[in-house]
């Protein structure tokens, strides 16, 4: 990573750069706007986003929910084919989401979604003791002997929330935000997938201070 990157171009220019990729807009139109080369924005936004992603596995390794918990799978990838729907949709990508209400997420990208996938994911983030909203997903129904408080909505038979506050609302969201962040990129590989879901974590999670809080990763470098 060379961080003298500024350098080439005019303090002005860096600024909106950096603004451009803080409002995620995509590198080929902020080239545009500030009046670069494409491959000047590339290259900033490689940057900045491999600062973001640095962050974003640094913050992993102590990460800790407790209580209020939503968690869900979604499937990222191609058009779902004919015939082939749900969980274990042919050639998605499967995505596992805890997300705390009213703030932060966590996300790893997983084989299936049996119970011998998803419980030592949840025990290792998930506070024992805490509560679990789920949809009916037979795999959730393990939570209960590790000691949480599973809720869970049944979407197999229409029902998405309960008048106690029961739902999973939230990570769902999170999901359709994500996905239409990804499709501004048109396509991403396989292979750069988990560095872009990586990113999105990252925002989301930094979304009320997401300006300072690159600006603070730039400087420390």
């Amino acid at each position: 990573m060379n961080i003298h990157f500024r350098r080439r171009i005019s303090n002005q220019k860096y600024s909106t750069v950096l603004r451009s990729f803080i409002a995620d807009i995509q590198s080929s139109k902020t080239a545009q706007i500030v009046g670069v080369n494409r491959k000047t924005t590339d290259r900033y936004f490689n940057y900045f986003r491999k600062l973001v992603q640095l962050s974003a596995l640094k913050e992993r390794l102590s990460v800790h929910l407790d209580n209020g918990i939503e968690a869900d799978e979604s499937y990222f990838g191609p058009r779902r084919v004919r015939g082939k729907r749900g969980r274990g949709a042919r050639g998605k990508i499967i995505v596992f989401g805890l997300l705390k209400r009213n703030g932060k997420v966590y996300c790893e990208i997983i084989k299936n979604t049996e119970k011998q996938v998803l419980m030592p994911i949840i025990r290792r983030v998930v506070q024992s003791g805490s509560d679990i909203y789920s949809d009916g997903w037979r795999s959730y129904n393990a939570l209960a002997i590790y000691g949480y408080n599973h809720k869970k909505v049944k979407h197999s038979e229409d029902e998405f929330a309960r008048p106690d506050g029961t739902h999973i609302n939230g990570v769902e969201s999170y999901w359709s935000w994500t996905k239409r962040r990804l499709n501004k990129f048109n396509g991403i590989s396989k292979r750069l997938f988990s560095e872009y879901l990586l990113e999105s974590e990252w925002r989301f999670n930094h979304r009320e201070t997401i300006e300072v809080d690159l600006k603070k990763l730039i400087r420390k470098l």
